[in-house]
């Protein structure tokens, strides 16, 4: 059964220039599931600890973040809260450390969205299915969003924000050389190409060998997908994908682009996404594969006032590829004696008024599709994201295993062996895909 795309909608993954590429949050491995921590009390008051990410400029989102506890504590006498704002890059250890020590553990997290499933296998999340689906707001909470909370049909958290890419180009670039946008990737590649040609120091589009996130979009529009759903939906358990055919028309359509006719691999191969943004942001590519949670990075760049950003086109004319949806989610842990506060503060943190507030002031992109609207109506320049969103998103296998697929790097070393000739597509993929395979099935 087909795996990675929910159906189309009707989701930063990075902490502004840093810390993930994104896309999504993703641990560094999967610790030993622990033992059955479930808490056997409610407390209806009493303290309730939260552990939040710790952003680059964190005072804005403390504010909108102080505002919800203010309101919180007010509507429950005896209930207070205390927020702590944790370090990123530590977060993996921390979040499953407290998994095995209840004592010490919060009764809410913030987690990157791809870590669901693996926080789930450890036992960390409380099944908070119930909870959601009475939850009013919840309605609107777009598809891919909801699927990264649920594993095994069950919810485990709510969606806090999503991050999804597009394509920026450099509208005065394409003027002096009477271009227009590219609408298929057949056009992308030949326009970057173009570009490069005409411009010589300038990359066609700034892409990478190690920019995952950025590759998928041309597996998906191809028809590939990474993974397989071995049994019926909601199993959770995959097998690879990568080596079929279409992932492969997709992974060729990719590699093209890292070459000396666009973005010579000796420069290229070993970018991520962040690489392939400052490039662009420095004035240096025609073109970048880029996030709405990359605008600030761009703004601040030499480009500012010369750029523009579109869908990134799939392989149909007009099409829209399909993007990863990354973003964080808030969850309640299965050892909090406070489950009912919990869950009553999670949905305050996570409502449509608070993810409004944090668009904001942080801008990240609601996962509410009528929040997502209104905000996209007010700003143009998220427009192409949120049509993104709504049209064309997808997610990663719901899987303990891509934590370690990702950590290990295992498709960015696809493309590199590719993109340095050492290994055919074939042969590259299908060392990719007993790699993931091994994955899932530890």
């Amino acid at each position: 059964m087909k795996l990675s795309r929910p159906l189309p909608l009707s989701r930063r993954l990075a902490v502004p220039a840093a810390a993930l590429v994104l896309a999504g949050f993703t641990a560094t491995a999967c610790a030993p599931s622990t033992s059955d921590n479930s808490a056997t009390e409610d407390d209806k008051s009493g303290r309730l600890r939260v552990w939040l990410f710790q952003e680059v400029d964190n005072k804005p989102k403390q504010r909108v973040v102080d505002d919800v506890v203010s309101a919180f504590e007010k509507k429950h006498d005896g209930a207070k809260v205390d927020v702590t704002y944790i370090p990123i890059d530590t977060r993996a250890q921390k979040i499953k450390a407290a998994f095995n020590d209840p004592k010490s553990a919060p009764d809410i997290i913030e987690y990157g969205n791809t870590d669901t499933a693996g926080y789930v296998e450890d036992g960390g999340l409380a099944d908070i299915s119930k909870e959601f689906g009475a939850w009013d707001e919840s309605a609107n909470t777009d598809s891919t969003a909801k699927n990264s909370v649920t594993v095994g049909g069950k919810v485990y958290g709510v969606p806090l924000f999503v991050g999804v890419r597009a394509l920026y180009y450099r509208t005065d670039v394409f003027k002096d050389l009477g271009l227009e946008p590219p609408t298929t990737q057949k056009e992308l590649i030949a326009t970057a190409k173009e570009i490069h040609e005409r411009k010589p120091d300038l990359y066609g589009i700034s892409v990478g060998g190690a920019y995952t996130y950025g590759a998928m979009p041309f597996i998906w529009a191809n028809g590939g997908e990474l993974a397989t759903e071995k049994g019926p939906f909601g199993s959770n358990e995959y097998e690879s994908a990568i080596d079929g055919a279409d992932a492969k028309k997709g992974i060729k359509s990719y590699t093209s682009l890292i070459t000396d006719d666009n973005c010579p691999p000796a420069k290229c191969a070993q970018w991520g996404g962040n690489d392939s943004v400052a490039a662009f942001a420095a004035g240096k590519s025609g073109m970048t594969i880029g996030g709405d949670f990359n605008h600030a990075a761009i703004e601040a760049g030499s480009v500012k006032g010369k750029y523009a950003v579109v869908p990134l086109p799939g392989v149909k004319e007009g099409s829209i590829a399909p993007a990863f949806a990354g973003g964080n989610n808030l969850g309640v842990l299965k050892s909090s004696t406070h489950r009912s506060l919990s869950v009553d503060l999670l949905e305050q943190l996570a409502g449509k008024k608070t993810q409004a507030k944090l668009y904001d002031a942080m801008g990240f992109l609601p996962t509410f599709t009528d929040v997502r609207g209104d905000i996209a109506r007010k700003d143009p320049f998220v427009k192409p994201f949120v049509k993104t969103l709504d049209t064309s998103s997808t997610f990663v296998p719901a899987s303990p295993g891509w934590s370690a697929i990702d950590s290990q790097m295992v498709l960015p070393t696809m493309f590199q062996q590719i993109i340095s000739g050492r290994k055919s597509v074939d042969d590259a993929a299908a060392e990719a895909a007993k790699k993931m395979d091994e994955a899932f099935g530890t």
